[in-house]
C-alpha cells in the first residue's frame, strides 16, 4: 500500500511556492491588445485583429483626453459586416463570438472634430484565459495548494484590471484638472488686461475733461 504525500506544507515554504505560482502566471494567456494612443483632429486610425470562429473577445475603450472626450467607434468582422457601432462616446465595453474566421477590424475616428486630437485607451482581448500550466492535467480533485494558486492568479488579474481603469480615471480628472486651470488663468489675465484698459481709459478722460481751457471772467460785465 502505497503512502499518501502529506498536505501538510511548512508554512514558509507553502506560502512562498504559492505566491511564485501565482506571480509567475499573472501575464494572461489570451491575445491582447492593449494600447493608449493619440488620435489627431479629422483622423481615422484602425487595428486589425485575427480572430477563430466561435472565439469570444471583448473590445473595451476609453477616451482620457481631448475636446469633449468622445470618439466614433466602428467594429467589422471579416467579411465587412459592422457588428458594432458607437457615436461620440466616451468610453464603452463590447463582448461578442466571432461568426468566422478571419481579420477583424477596428476603427476608431475624430473625423468630426476640427481642432482637438484625442488621447484614446483600448483593450483588444481575444480567446478564453488559460487555466494554470499544469492544472488541466488533473483529472483528480485539485489539491489545496493548487486551488490557492488558482484563485491568488485570479485575484492578481482582477487587481490588475482595476489598477489599470483607476489608472485611466485618475489620467482623465487629471487633464480635466488641468484644462480647467489653463482656462481660468487666461480668463483671469483677460479679465485683469480689460480692467486696465479701462482704468486707463477712465484716466485719460478724466484728465482730458479737467485740462479743457474755462472761459476768463473778465469777458463779462461786472454787475452792478
Amino acid at each position: 500500500m502505497s503512502k499518501k504525500p502529506s498536505l501538510h506544507q511548512p508554512k514558509g515554504s507553502g506560502f512562498g511556492l504559492i505566491l511564485f505560482l501565482a506571480l509567475s502566471h499573472t501575464v494572461s494567456l489570451v491575445n491582447s491588445v492593449e494600447l493608449t494612443f493619440e488620435l489627431p483632429d479629422n483622423a481615422r486610425e484602425c487595428f486589425y485583429e485575427e480572430i477563430l470562429k466561435n472565439q469570444s473577445a471583448t473590445l473595451e475603450f476609453q477616451v482620457v483626453s481631448g475636446g469633449r472626450y468622445d470618439v466614433d467607434l466602428t467594429l467589422e468582422s471579416p467579411t465587412g459586416e459592422v457588428i458594432y457601432r458607437q457615436k461620440q462616446t466616451q468610453f464603452d465595453s463590447y463582448n461578442f463570438v466571432a461568426a468566422a474566421t478571419g481579420i477583424y477590424t477596428a476603427c476608431f475616428s475624430n473625423e468630426f472634430s476640427t481642432f482637438s486630437h484625442k488621447i484614446v485607451y483600448m483593450d483588444f482581448q481575444v480567446g478564453d484565459e488559460q487555466p494554470l500550466p499544469g492544472l488541466e492535467e488533473h483529472a483528480t480533485v485539485l489539491t489545496q495548494l493548487e486551488s490557492s494558486a488558482q484563485e491568488i492568479h485570479k485575484g492578481l488579474n482582477a487587481i490588475l484590471d482595476y489598477q489599470t481603469h483607476h489608472r485611466l480615471r485618475e489620467a482623465q480628472g487629471r487633464k480635466r484638472a488641468e484644462d480647467l486651470n489653463e482656462r481660468v488663468l487666461w480668463w483671469s489675465l483677460t479679465e485683469t488686461a480689460a480692467i486696465l484698459l479701462i482704468a486707463i481709459g477712465q484716466v485719460l478722460v478724466l484728465r482730458n475733461f479737467f485740462s479743457e481751457k474755462k472761459p476768463s471772467q473778465m469777458n463779462y460785465p461786472l454787475m452792478k
